[in-house]
């Protein structure tokens, strides 16, 4: 699990830097993280980094086609 956790906090991080807008899909997730020098195996592996953190109320995962990924605000 610590592997996951430092992926899904390099994922927020990155979209947290980049200021993104909205819900994005993983491919768009991605291509944020790849523009701000991040390397992640594919689209797959985001959503399912997001998808395990879910889980927990990380993330909100809207089931549209395709599934849209949306970070609650941070408060820390």
């Amino acid at each position: 699990m610590r592997l996951r956790r430092s992926e899904f906090k390099r994922i927020r991080s990155v979209l947290e830097d980049a200021d993104t807008d909205g819900p994005l899909t993983a491919r768009e997730i991605l291509d944020v993280l790849e523009a701000h020098g991040e390397e992640f195996e594919s689209a797959h592996r985001v959503a399912t980094v997001l998808g395990r953190h879910a889980q927990a109320g990380d993330v909100e995962v809207i089931r549209d086609q395709p599934y849209r990924y949306r970070f609650p605000d941070a408060t820390n």
